[in-house]
């Protein structure tokens, strides 16, 4: 433990004969310290049966044989001073409270509790065997701070297994997001499922978040949400694998993504994420944010940009002999004549010409077109090249 030692070079030397009469009640004294923490602190009501009561038992003697050391004086022979195998029980004993669910506040009620417990047996058996007042307080101020060495091992114990364990899960809900994403067997991503102990949703929804804003967007979502810090085709931003955000909850989600920069893919099937991935990834290309459900057109119009592009010039070919500028406001007046249904007066508000202009301009383009804009699957082509 790198923590300072307040305990180190104490200086109190307590009388032999105090320290062995303390000794040997160290087993009562034990007891009555857990029989304190179980009548005071609900969570160990039922913590000292079996293994973990045990541990717990047995970290109480060895803290408190630990400390009888420290204040007599002695030194082990393989340690730097004798309460260090207590401080590291004691760290253990935090990592194990913490896989054992009990937070860090029960167990520094349960520090206070043997502190006071055990002060008021041992000082008792102390001053019953000659212990002067000046050497009660050293011996009082020797306690406290030994209690206090050993409850920030604790805690550090019990904070470093969280740290822990959360990576570890960490890891393992990435692997299902890997799974997910490559394609992999469904058969391996149920096993990776089991070991993380995910419960798989009815869906999941692929927003790509800001690695800035990742904090605040996992705060509002669900506890299940699987980060994904290293997704494919992804840089600077953080993939969150949202369940169940389908029907009414999506609107909740838009909500809680706001104007954070994020790009939320449609609701899929669990085993299914990855197309609302890259839908996702492809509405970040075109410069599309928040929900893509509301740009599905220029999705799907973007969706093969070269087939697009070859599509446009091989419908446009009839113009292509015409001057630039001409070919241009006949291809806008072609994309609203088709967008409008050839409402004359609509056409000419929306390219600000005279209606007469329109007339004339969809003469020259019926003569270059002949009955091809009366073909229903040449006006569907021309309404996907120019929309």
């Amino acid at each position: 433990m790198a923590a300072v030692r307040r305990t180190a070079d104490h200086g109190l030397r307590l009388p032999p004969l105090a320290v062995d009469r303390m000794r040997g009640e160290l087993p009562e004294v034990a007891e009555h310290v857990v029989a304190a923490i179980i009548d005071e602190v609900p969570s160990y009501t039922d913590a000292f049966s079996g293994p973990m009561g045990e541990t717990i038992r047995n970290a109480v003697q060895l803290a408190l044989g630990g400390f009888l050391s420290l204040a007599s004086g002695k030194r082990g022979a393989e340690v730097s001073t004798p309460t260090a195998p207590a401080v590291e029980g004691a760290y253990q004993l935090g990592r194990g409270e913490a896989r054992s669910g009990r937070t860090t506040e029960a167990l520094l009620a349960a520090y206070r509790i043997g502190a006071r417990v055990s002060w008021r047996e041992m000082s008792t058996t102390a001053v019953r065997n000659g212990l002067d007042a000046e050497t009660l307080v050293a011996f009082a101020e020797l306690v406290f701070a030994y209690i206090d060495e050993l409850s920030a091992a604790s805690v550090a114990g019990h904070t470093d297994e969280l740290a822990t364990t959360g990576r570890v899960r960490q890891r393992r809900l990435e692997r299902i997001a890997h799974h997910l994403l490559t394609g992999s067997p469904v058969e391996t991503v149920q096993a990776a499922v089991e070991r993380a102990g995910w419960e798989p949703p009815r869906t999941l929804t692929a927003v790509i978040v800001p690695e800035s804003q990742v904090r605040p967007v996992l705060a509002s979502v669900s506890p299940a949400t699987i980060a994904a810090t290293e997704a494919p085709d992804l840089d600077e931003s953080v993939l969150l694998l949202v369940p169940d955000a389908h029907g009414h909850r999506r609107t909740a989600l838009l909500r809680t993504l706001g104007t954070r920069g994020c790009t939320a893919g449609p609701a899929r099937p669990w085993l299914e994420v990855r197309a609302s991935y890259d839908r996702a990834l492809r509405a970040r290309a075109a410069g599309l944010e928040l929900d893509t459900e509301a740009h599905l057109v220029p999705l799907v119009l973007e969706a093969d940009p070269a087939a697009r592009a070859d599509l446009r010039a091989q419908l446009l070919a009839p113009l292509a002999d015409l001057r630039p500028g001409t070919a241009e406001k006949l291809t806008d007046t072609l994309r609203s004549w088709l967008l409008h249904q050839g409402r004359r007066e609509d056409v000419a508000a929306d390219l600000f010409v005279h209606a007469q202009t329109v007339r004339y301009r969809m003469g020259q383009l019926r003569e270059l077109y002949g009955d091809r804009l009366d073909d229903p699957d040449t006006v569907l082509a021309l309404t996907v090249a120019l929309g």
